[in-house]
């Protein structure tokens, strides 16, 4: 039976939360493979532009935790 809700209630569904994991890890596979490489080539710009890369990976983690963190409620 669907619902009809005036607003949008306060909650992570089980697929929200499947897809909030699923952006996590594809964020954290990036960042560290990105800070991998930063920290093994000796071009400075291409080191820079890694190093930008990882931490808008880990922006983007953080970003997705702070989500969890905030979780939801039934009320």
């Amino acid at each position: 039976m669907e619902e009809n809700y005036q607003e949008v209630p306060n909650i992570i569904s089980g697929k929200d939360l499947d897809y909030l994991s699923d952006m996590f890890n594809w964020n954290y596979g990036a960042y560290k493979s990105n800070y991998n490489a930063s920290n093994n080539v000796s071009d400075i710009e291409l080191k820079e532009m890694l190093e930008k890369a990882s931490n808008l990976f880990y922006q983007n983690m953080t970003n997705i935790l702070n989500l969890l963190n905030q979780g939801g409620s039934n009320e």
